[in-house]
């Protein structure tokens, strides 16, 4: 793709221009220029930019500042009084500076938590020196007026792609992320990984502590491992070079390579990379072209035409694999682009984690705007106190320019002191922060973008909370002020007001989103998935137990804590394998369907406790099985059968007939739709999981028993299991953690909004003093006060609900259009949301109002 001439940040340099002395300006401006051109060209655009916006930040000094005119010494005192009255005014009202400095420190703490995430979430996969021209194939299938798109491909086409296309510079396929077992020096270990060729180590960059990126994984039997499997094998990266290491209880692999630890910052995550021929090796089936399973990954020659390749290679598959009533296009999407950019509709990108960013994007923004109207807020209630202060300075010529300028200062001082304490809970809460988003974020002390954006913080904040107060204490009148005859404006009240209202607005999305996000996780967790997911393992069939299963199911339920047995090709939380090699009576000539499928043993709906619509499970009484085959719900839709049972059905081109139909049941995310499926048998197959049946309140002593059952059948390799609910819940780790920092983020929104309530509750008690002080005198009881005090805030709280509602239904219909399985919204959860923003609301005014009622009325009404 080809760009155009590329510029600085526009904001910065005219920020350059307007404070750099006339003499000096064309020829830094003209080195500047150079300097960027360069950069772009060396590191792209954003990294130009950001030391485009260092440079001109280190060039603010002087010597290079344009003269100003007027006393500097003058301006001097003028501000270090500016400063002095700030900070006494900071002590003499001690409770009013403490809620406005804890308002911002908790504001600023949630922005700067979510920005570090927010930063860690776009660094993923960005390190990689060829970055900008690294790709990963996709496909896209077109089938039954369905377009489906994954970044699964043919296990060739890499290499394929390499030979036939003059823009590939490298290019890798890769098989599947899975846990093999190892053995060296004595030790067998479980180790996780993945299967690259030839070129992996030239397009990524892993780095190698020993060992070169030409010889990785040159021959077939070469394996490179990581750093930490380097020492836990042979002691030292320098150790394991050219030594033996046992791959599966099967063949010798020689370390040729040892790399860094793979950084937090990858999105791939492995302690080895074996060579692709491996991978071949076993899985037969990614040599056909008509099977897809492995990623590919590319990097395009420098100066290739992006969008004239993509052209190119759209029929590419076609002229391997030509399937009748099926089209398949190949599409590239830029690597480090994947991690947020993921999810597809009608074969385009559409979102991904990117959704999150960006919502936690703008729940920074809601939180900061909440603790900045609390200033603003808490800045006004406190105007009756500083009206003499303004309307001294007034009179002995202060002008309303340098009063806002004192105002807004002010402001920045109170901003500087929260920043100061919201980086030290930033620095305190970040290791559970990080416990909860399931991330490595360490606090940048040393990155210049992070500090840049605590100054664009700190003024943005500094201006935007103490904007207002500024010109709305600038602008009393000194005659006036000094008569005690302060009067505020309708439009001034109306503003006020309206603060408070958009203020609670937020708030109540925050809390109805928490609500709705969290009821629809807690569904995800409890919904029935067709399955009892509960006390149900997996063990891994490798080794020697796919040829001792047998004797694995007879020894297992011999003993305590084991009610059933079986075996399944797959993890059943998560069946990815699809075909189109379904045939049935009636079935129209032109349509291609797609089918999950997956093999399973004897006892497989006793063991799932699933629940059979028709007919039944497999069984050893009915040697006709092996053609036999079972069928959802779903599929039976599909066969438009009547009687299903009997019924031919032809798979991979191997005739048999429906034994069973099972009902529909869950076997990937809730995300999608249960697509139809097909089962058949397979007792004898060398691969997959056995899934075991534990009885309830009897875990440890299952586990144990399996444990000692598994040595003695197959001793070289550790005993390793999997719970299927934890399985399962790994599904919805995003949502998850959504949903964990939903409820911080309302509680902290409400919280700071309430403190800003009380900032209007203090400003309405100083109007209100004198009048509240007469009726009590003229018998007012304390409850009909209380009512003059509060309702008009509460009534403030109702508007915001009654605003906020219909926005929360319409932002959280929107998310819930992600899962095929979800909640309703329910009328209870605005009420709920409704019933304790206005109870919190109310004991924030109660507080405020209660102390202004027990006040001497005679205090109030003696004349000054």
């Amino acid at each position: 793709m080809k760009a155009g001439k590329t510029s600085p940040p526009k904001p910065f340099l005219r920020f350059f221009r307007w404070f750099c002395h006339p003499k000096l300006r064309d020829s830094i401006e003209g080195d500047l220029m150079e300097l960027y051109d360069e950069r772009v060209k060396e590191f792209g655009k954003q990294k130009a930019d950001t030391k485009f916006i260092g440079d001109v930040l280190f060039l603010f000094r002087p010597g290079i500042i344009k003269p100003t005119q007027g006393n500097n010494l003058n301006n001097y005192y003028m501000y270090k009084s500016y400063l002095i009255i700030a900070w006494r005014n900071l002590f003499k009202h001690k409770a009013f500076s403490a809620i406005n400095i804890l308002g911002l420190a908790l504001g600023m703490t949630c922005s700067l938590l979510i920005m570090l995430w927010v930063m860690d979430e776009k660094s993923m996969d960005k390190f990689h020196g060829y970055d900008r021209s690294l790709y990963s194939v996709f496909e896209r299938q077109y089938h039954d007026g369905k377009i489906e798109a994954a970044h699964n491909t043919p296990g060739l086409l890499a290499r394929e792609m390499k030979l036939k296309f003059p823009e590939v510079k490298f290019a890798a396929g890769m098989g599947f992320n899975e846990t093999s077992t190892f053995e060296a020096n004595g030790k067998i270990l479980n180790k996780e990984g993945n299967y690259a060729e030839e070129d992996f180590f030239f397009m990524f960059s892993y780095p190698l502590v020993q060992g070169t990126a030409a010889n990785a994984l040159k021959s077939p039997l070469d394996i490179a491992v990581s750093r930490k499997m380097a020492e836990d094998f042979f002691g030292s990266p320098e150790l394991a070079i050219g030594k033996s290491i046992r791959y599966q209880n099967r063949k010798d692999l020689r370390v040729a390579a040892v790399f860094e630890n793979v950084p937090a910052t990858s999105s791939l995550t492995f302690e080895f990379i074996a060579s692709y021929e491996v991978f071949l090796e076993n899985n037969e089936w990614a040599k056909d072209w008509g099977n897809n399973g492995p990623s590919t990954f590319l990097v395009l020659n420098d100066g290739a035409d992006v969008e004239s390749f993509q052209n190119k290679i759209k029929g590419f598959v076609e002229l391997y694999s030509k399937q009748e009533n099926f089209k398949i296009e190949l599409d590239v999407q830029p690597y480090s682009d994947i991690y947020l950019h993921s999810n597809f509709k009608n074969g385009e990108l559409e979102g991904g984690r990117t959704q999150y960013v960006l919502l936690f994007k703008i729940v920074a923004v809601f939180i900061l705007l909440i603790a900045c109207i609390n200033f603003m807020n808490l800045s006004t209630a406190r105007s009756i106190k500083r009206a003499k202060e303004i309307g001294v300075r007034k009179v002995v010529g202060a002008i309303r320019g340098s009063l806002i300028r004192q105002f807004i200062g002010e402001a920045l001082l109170i901003v500087f002191i929260a920043i100061s304490f919201a980086l030290l809970l930033v620095v305190f809460v970040l290791p559970v922060f990080n416990s909860i988003t399931h991330k490595q974020i360490i606090f940048p002390v040393g990155s210049f973008s992070f500090w840049f954006n605590i100054l664009a913080l700190i003024l943005a904040t500094g201006v935007i909370s103490g904007s207002y107060p500024a010109f709305y204490l600038s602008g009393f009148k000194p005659v006036g002020v000094l008569k005690g005859a302060i009067k505020f404006s309708g439009s001034a009240a109306l503003f006020r007001k309206g603060l408070v209202i958009f203020q609670f607005v937020l708030s109540i999305l925050l809390i109805i989103g928490t609500i709705v996000v969290s009821k629809q996780v807690g569904y995800l967790q409890s919904i029935h998935l067709g399955y009892d997911r509960q006390n149900l393992i997996y063990i891994p069939m490798e080794g020697d137990l796919p040829n001792k299963y047998d004797l694995l199911k007879e020894q297992a339920l011999s003993t305590t804590g084991i009610t059933d047995i079986t075996r399944m090709s797959q993890n059943p939380t998560h069946i990815a394998n699809s075909t189109g090699g379904v045939n049935w009576e009636g079935k129209d000539p032109s349509a291609r369907l797609e089918f999950t499928q997956a093999a399973v043993g004897y006892d497989f709906t006793k063991t799932m406790n699933a629940q059979m619509a028709e007919g039944r499970d497999f069984s050893k009484d009915f040697a006709s099985d092996s053609v036999g085959y079972i069928v959802n719900e779903t599929a039976l839709k599909l066969f438009n059968y009547k009687n299903p049972i009997g019924m031919p059905l032809t798979f991979w081109q191997k005739k048999g007939t429906i034994v069973g139909v099972i009902k529909d049941f869950h076997f990937t995310s809730l995300h999608t739709a249960i697509k139809p499926m097909v089962i058949r048998l397979g007792e004898k197959f060398d691969y997959g999981f056995a899934l075991v049946r534990i009885e309830t309140g009897k875990t440890k002593e299952a586990l144990a028993n399996l444990e000692k059952i598994c040595k003695e059948l197959n001793p070289k390799f550790p005993f390793t299991y999997q719970f299927s609910d934890q399985e399962y819940e790994k599904l919805y780790k995003s949502e998850q953690v959504v949903s964990k920092l939903a409820n911080v983020f309302a509680v902290l929104g409400i919280l700071i909004s309430c403190l800003g309530l009380l900032g209007l509750a203090m400003f309405n008690s100083e109007q209100r003093m004198k009048e509240v002080s007469i009726r009590k005198v003229l018998g007012a009881s304390m409850n009909s006060l209380f009512n003059l005090l509060s309702k008009e805030l509460l009534w403030l709280v109702s508007i915001s609900l009654l605003i906020a509602s219909p926005l929360a239904w319409i932002a959280m219909n929107d998310w819930l259009k992600n899962y095929a399985y979800r909640i309703d919204i329910s009328w209870w959860m605005f009420a709920a949301a409704g019933t304790l923003t206005i109870t919190i609301a109310l004991v924030t005014i109660s507080f405020q109002t209660i102390k202004v009622l027990l006040e001497n009325p005679v205090k109030n009404l003696k004349s000054e």
